[in-house]
């Protein structure tokens, strides 16, 4: 019986609307990746699996530089059992919209693109993962970010997460300038 209701939770969580370019904008604001994530920043996030069960959650700080050519993001993640992690994110802007990027554990490049106050962004990462035991080993997920700019100093972020092309749950963040 179990074996049946697992391809099934996974069908089932390949159905579910996710966002779209195609959504209307329910803002009048307008994002700018490399003006909002310029200086010190906040987040506040959690990973949910599938079922919804939360598995973690954590803290980041941000220290974004823009120099009107590449944006460059220092991530320090604390996360509640206590344990840390650093993410170095090169972002170059490639068109009026459209965004690359790369830190270390990211297969080839992320790629981005703006829409009013919204960012779609994906890639594919081998991601830290910790063990019961104190090591840390690595998952490779795909990661279909959307962010949307809710005040001038706030971001929301909901992230999907895949692996092996099934979704395993998604990121909720709270970005906010300092």
């Amino acid at each position: 019986m179990r074996l049946l209701i697992l391809p099934l939770l996974a069908l089932l969580a390949a159905c579910t609307g996710k966002p779209s370019f195609d959504d209307p904008s329910l803002s009048d604001r307008k994002l700018n990746l490399e003006d909002f994530f310029d200086g010190d920043l906040v987040a506040y996030g959690q990973f949910q699996d599938i079922l919804g069960t939360v598995r973690r959650s954590f803290v980041v700080t941000i220290r974004g530089d823009w120099d009107n050519e590449r944006l460059r993001l220092v991530e320090d993640f604390t996360y509640e059992d206590g344990s840390t992690e650093q993410r170095i994110w090169t972002l170059t802007k490639t068109g009026p919209d459209s965004w690359t990027g790369t830190a270390p554990g990211v297969i080839g490049q992320a790629t981005g693109q703006e829409q009013d106050n919204r960012f779609n962004w994906a890639y594919e990462i081998d991601l830290p993962i910790p063990s019961a035991d104190g090591t840390s080993d690595t998952m490779r997920v795909t990661f279909d970010d959307w962010m949307w700019l809710l005040a001038e100093d706030r971001l929301l972020n909901l992230a999907y997460v895949k692996r092996y092309g099934v979704d395993i749950g998604t990121v909720t963040i709270s970005f906010e300038k300092e």
